[in-house]
């Protein structure tokens, strides 16, 4: 794990290593039980669920406030809390199995300034909207309506992270009317050889204030998007 994670430019200390080797055995006990994930094979679960997660890890701040949208089993933002001790993370999901694990998973690995909330975004924005430094997500959804979910939570000035397959150009052409009504715009799009594995990084900037009906309700951002 050292070795992968070196390759990529990323620093593992002990601590650090065992932290995630304990999250892996955790998480997979977990897995017998509810479906957390498909992938259980050590190897691949540090390569597509660890590493995967942490590949923006430079481009945030050092005690920036971190919303992780859609969370399921922590991913990318218990990977990102581990390798920067400085967040404050915030990881919400709307099923309450998943966020009973997390939370217990925090406190076993001894995390500060993390927690999980049961709720959705819908919900969630009533009282936290605008005041994160970064959203990340890699739910898998399209990303105009991943765009409706995140962006009503970062600050302007601050900046929305979405985690991609490399096959985003036609998701980018899409969004276009979404990001001028929610007040987004792209500043950047990494794209990542993992391992042979193809992966997209994009930021988009928050560059004014989202009107305060988005994100609407009842499913809409996925059946009528923006």
């Amino acid at each position: 794990m050292n070795e992968l994670f070196k390759k990529y430019e990323y620093e593992l200390s002990e601590k650090k290593k065992l932290l995630f080797d304990n999250y892996y055995i955790d998480l997979i006990e977990k897995n017998k039980v509810m479906n957390l994930t498909a992938i259980t094979e050590k190897e691949q679960v540090y390569l597509k669920h660890f590493l995967d997660s942490v590949l923006p890890l430079y481009d945030i701040k050092d005690n920036a406030k971190v919303l992780d949208i859609g969370t399921g089993a922590g991913f990318p933002g218990i990977p990102l809390k581990i390798m920067n001790d400085t967040l404050n993370v915030v990881l919400l999901d709307s099923l309450n199995k998943r966020i009973n694990f997390l939370n217990e998973e925090i406190e076993k690995l001894n995390l500060k300034n993390i927690k999980a909330i049961h709720s959705r975004a819908e919900d969630y924005a009533n009282v936290s909207r605008e005041t994160f430094d970064y959203v990340v997500s890699r739910a898998v959804a399209r990303l105009n309506t991943l765009l409706e979910y995140c962006l009503p939570f970062v600050k302007v000035g601050g900046m929305f992270i979405a985690y991609k397959s490399i096959n985003s150009n036609e998701e980018l052409d899409e969004c276009a009317n979404a990001l001028k009504i929610l007040g987004g715009k792209i500043e950047k799009i990494k794209e990542i050889d993992l391992e042979g594995n193809l992966r997209t990084l994009i930021y988009i900037k928050k560059v004014k204030e989202t009107p305060k009906k988005y994100p609407r309700g009842q499913n809409k951002p996925k059946n009528q998007p923006l």
